[in-house]
């Protein structure tokens, strides 16, 4: 009898986790399309324009004002203003320096966004750019791909 008991509060539980999980991704894509046409009535923006910013906006998990915001730019963006923040914030949050990887994070996330709104391809930060030994696995992987061809 307790047993049972157990196993439908159990039960119960996992499902009242359930749709609260639900309902909070549904607020959170609202909210996401709220900020995108807010964003697209504030600029004369389309419907389908802002029907894609809300998109993005779901994409990347942050909306524009959010990643503006983050970065300390405003309007009008400017590629070179983005990215000359973004060092900087990358660069102090480091962990290495004694930053915040979660930080960091965000300072990468916001740029990502920019970009994308942008229309800018965004490269990564050259600590993060493959390791000698990275780079010799993938010129082997090449070499042994030909070989194969030539089979």
């Amino acid at each position: 009898m307790v047993l049972r008991n157990l196993i439908r509060l159990i039960i119960t539980s996992g499902e009242v986790v359930a749709k609260a999980f639900t309902r909070a991704v549904r607020e959170e894509m609202k909210a996401g399309q709220q900020a995108a046409a807010a964003h697209g009535e504030k600029h004369g923006a389309t419907a389908e324009q802002t029907k894609a910013s809300a998109h993005t906006n779901i994409k990347h998990g942050i909306s524009l004002q959010e990643a503006a915001q983050i970065l300390n730019v405003s309007e009008p963006l400017t590629p070179e203003e983005v990215q000359k923040k973004y060092d900087h914030l990358f660069a102090v949050n480091d962990k290495k320096r004694g930053g915040s990887f979660y930080l960091q994070s965000k300072v990468f996330r916001a740029k990502e966004r920019l970009d994308a709104e942008m229309g800018v391809t965004s490269k990564p930060p050259s600590d993060q750019e493959p390791t000698e030994n990275q780079s010799q696995s993938t010129n082997d992987d090449k070499d042994d791909s030909a070989s194969s061809k030539k089979r």
